[in-house]
């Protein structure tokens, strides 16, 4: 019996030493787990941003109104909305939106927007990459695509009424996006202008909306090469592009074409100036300036696309297999300010850098050969240029 009593003591004691070892580790574990969570404050967003910014702050510091600002959440909110958890609050879709578009509008690190925002650098990171994601799934198919029907009228009028040429669908030219030298083949991405970069290429209408865009090839690619590579290059050699809605013009059936720079080969549907070889006549100097007023739209779009979003106009960090997604976020941004009639502020241009758009180089393209057709179709635009 006592040999019995003893051993039922000692497991008893063993028991209560255990118990109490596992509760002092928990209270430990818990003071751990208090320091481990970093307090962050968000009361700039919560009380300065959404209490006392005026529509003059939203505009300088969001690019948008309120007004527009709200329209993107709510478009944005089924796909970017997080819940919370019974760790932490999950960070709003307002909040998250406001992050990406600070991150685009400004050249500002990470770091920075964080302790501005009050999360992480991490999560700064991450909420870019999905938001600018969210918006090119989302929004890109309604806000950037070729006009067809009525808002094709509108451009083919907008072109002939505001820049005075006739058959016009929109104007065409590529620009340099300013990347870090990559790990991987730096040389292809070496431009001709001496730094590192990867190449748009955008349509536009006559209000400075993008219509197309297509996005990635190294910089040191000629213009000519990325354009034969689009899908908007296909679509014209397939017939596809636009409908077949042509115009007598000096006894010649124009069709709808697009305008470029003397990078991209003059074909029936894209419409290039005449070589510059000191031997012009003069109505063929006039069909160029008609051209080049024309096409200074697209270049226009490229200034007014930077000086909005200002992450695109300097040497941008992001990894280039992200980039692409950034640049069509930034892309469907600007339509987005532009059909809302957001205030453009000229200011924005001042100290732009303008090194890095309409690039391409501007060799002309004729030595690969000139359709035909187009040159018949450049001629009859050059007669009527003569009398209107």
């Amino acid at each position: 019996m006592r040999k019995a009593f003893q051993k039922q003591q000692a497991k008893e004691r063993f028991l209560f030493a255990f118990i109490m070892s596992t509760a002092i580790a928990t209270m430990h574990w818990a003071a751990d787990r208090v320091v481990w969570v970093k307090e962050r404050s968000s009361y700039w967003w919560e009380r300065i941003v959404n209490v006392t910014f005026t529509p003059n702050d939203w505009i300088e510091n969001f690019r948008m109104s309120n007004s527009t600002f709200t329209y993107l959440c709510n478009e944005l909110r089924p796909s970017i909305q997080k819940r919370d958890t019974v760790m932490r609050k999950a960070i709003s879709v307002e909040q998250r939106i406001a992050i990406t578009l600070w991150r685009l509008a400004t050249t500002t690190d990470y770091r920075t927007i964080g302790h501005l925002f009050g999360v992480s650098k991490t999560a700064v990171c991450l909420i870019v990459k999905e938001v600018c994601s969210a918006i090119v799934e989302v929004l890109l198919p309604r806000y950037i695509k070729v006009p067809t029907g009525d808002s094709l009228k509108e451009v083919i009028h907008g072109f002939k009424h505001k820049w005075g040429f006739p058959q016009c669908a929109g104007a065409v030219d590529g620009t340099h996006i300013s990347i870090m030298s990559p790990r991987d083949f730096p040389a292809d991405y070496f431009n001709r202008k001496g730094w590192h970069s990867i190449i748009m290429q955008g349509m536009v209408d006559h209000l400075y909306r993008f219509t197309d865009i297509y996005i990635g090839w190294p910089g040191r690619v000629h213009d000519a090469r990325v354009f034969g590579n689009s899908t908007l290059y296909q679509k014209g050699v397939n017939g596809t592009l636009f409908p077949e809605w042509t115009k007598t013009i000096a006894q010649e059936e124009i069709p709808l074409v697009v305008l470029g720079d003397p990078a991209y080969p003059l074909l029936p549907w894209v419409m290039k100036p005449y070589i510059d070889n000191g031997h012009l006549s003069c109505d063929q100097r006039r069909f160029n300036y008609r051209l080049s007023r024309a096409r200074v739209v697209v270049e226009d779009a490229y200034g007014r696309l930077k000086g909005r979003w200002r992450c695109l106009s300097k040497r941008n960090d992001t990894e280039i297999s992200d980039l692409p997604e950034l640049i069509a976020a930034c892309c469907v941004l600007h339509n987005l300010c532009e059909i809302h009639g957001e205030r453009f502020n000229e200011d924005w241009l001042q100290d732009l850098d303008t090194s890095n758009i309409n690039q391409g180089c501007t060799v002309d393209s004729d030595s690969n050969g000139s359709h035909k057709n187009g040159e018949d179709i450049r001629k009859a635009l050059t007669t009527y240029f003569k009398d209107n």
